[in-house]
């Protein structure tokens, strides 16, 4: 049976304010400078905050005590919190709403675990969605009303939370550890597949055993000049190591497509993003997209399948041995990270120089990832039951449901 709890807003609770606005600097001598961005995971590493210039008195108004909860009010993160357990002489940047309980009706810890619970996360999405800014300000945070238990019973749903929060984040760990391996297991055969050169293996340059390799441009305009559809035009954005993602698959028209006649994606092209964060990774064309364009930050590498195979092309581009290499290129860059088309052609590769020995390494590391990506999503969804685990039983805590003093079985 659901407990009938009294209820009341966060501004009758507490003290709501806005953060300080200064300058963040380590080389200043101040009180630490609390930003969204040193909020990671539910932690703050203070020996990495920042700090700042504050006079005496806006240090006394904006300071952070034990019990101070802080609130991100804008951006992507906004809604997100932090309970302040550790006293650092510290303020809250000028993006945090600092929430400072009153009157002991309400303990911190209870408080900020509602701000982990669904019913808060809805009030915070549809106030950002109601707002001009896209934001949550304090006068919205303040209307947000708590659900409001006695304190000896407050302090019993704290604790059992820790608890079962304790041990989903142990199974959260060990799972993620658990996921971990299996991506490094078949990076591991990959890489010791082509670092040691087997028998009968032969090496070249991209340049001698490809019809091809170029890159495009984007389109006069730029985003603007895009198409809800017509001929793709594949960016960096879409290219993943041995994986090709639609997400955000821009497309351009005829006339457009012309002025990149040059670089037209055929069936079997591996794709390598030449520039930028993702340089270096790399897949085979989808012929689902095929004729499509690439743009400036991706090239355009055409096999000669006679002599290697495309997709075993890819997989040695995306193994750890040739991988390095390509990123130590395209780290080598003086202002950004970029890979040109010359050391395209001249970057060497080994290879089975038989098509039927390579045809039985691509099946064979085929089977092997297909394996691996089973595991993997084994793991991924365990993670997303552990996730609903924890939704559910916030929802039980809020909604007066959690009646297992031992908190075994909570979830049943």
């Amino acid at each position: 049976m659901m407990a009938v709890w009294e209820k009341a807003t966060l501004g009758e609770l507490a003290e709501i304010n806005y953060g300080f606005t200064a300058k963040a600097s380590f080389e200043i001598d101040g009180p630490k400078f609390l930003r969204i961005t040193d909020i990671q995971d539910g932690t703050v590493n203070w020996d990495k905050v920042p700090s700042c210039k504050i006079e005496d008195t806006d240090y006394l108004k904006h300071k952070l005590e034990m019990g101070d909860i802080v609130f991100a009010r804008t951006g992507a993160t906004t809604g997100k919190s932090f309970l302040i357990t550790k006293c650092e002489k510290s303020v809250a940047a000028s993006y945090l709403i600092r929430v400072r309980l009153l009157g002991g009706k309400i303990l911190p810890a209870f408080l900020y675990l509602f701000f982990q619970s669904q019913e808060y996360w809805n009030v915070v999405s549809e106030g950002i969605s109601g707002s001009a800014q896209g934001g949550f300000n304090a006068s919205k945070l303040a209307e947000l009303v708590i659900p409001l238990p006695s304190v000896p019973e407050q302090k019993r749903i704290v604790a059992i939370l820790d608890q079962v929060f304790s041990d989903i984040d142990q199974a959260r760990a060990k799972t993620e550890q658990n996921l971990k391996n299996a991506r490094e297991l078949f990076e591991s055969y990959l890489q010791q597949v082509f670092s040691e050169r087997g028998v009968g293996w032969t090496t070249s340059t991209l340049k001698s055993i490809t019809f091809k390799i170029g890159s495009g441009a984007t389109p006069r305009g730029g985003r603007e000049s895009y198409q809800q559809e017509g001929i793709p035009l594949v960016r960096s954005m879409n290219v993943h190591d041995r994986f090709f993602k639609k997400t955000n698959l821009a497309f351009i028209d005829d006339q457009q497509a012309d002025k990149l006649s040059n670089v037209i994606v055929e069936k079997d092209d591996v794709l390598l993003n030449i520039t930028g964060a993702s340089v270096a990774r790399c897949c085979v064309a989808p012929d689902e997209f095929i004729p499509a364009r690439v743009n400036q930050h991706v090239a355009i590498i055409r096999a000669d399948q006679t002599i290697l195979t495309s997709k075993l092309l890819n997989y040695i581009l995306t193994s750890k041995f040739y991988k390095d290499q390509l990123l130590g290129i395209g780290e080598a860059g003086s202002t950004r990270q970029a890979i040109t088309k010359t050391q395209i052609e001249e970057f060497e590769i080994s290879f089975p120089s038989r098509i039927k020995e390579q045809n039985l390494l691509i099946s064979s590391l085929n089977t092997l990832e297909a394996k691996t990506i089973t595991i993997q999503d084994i793991y991924k969804n365990k993670l997303l039951a552990l996730d609903e685990l924890k939704k559910s039983i916030l929802q039980k805590a809020f909604t007066g449901q959690l009646t297992n003093k031992k908190g075994k079985g909570v979830a049943a």
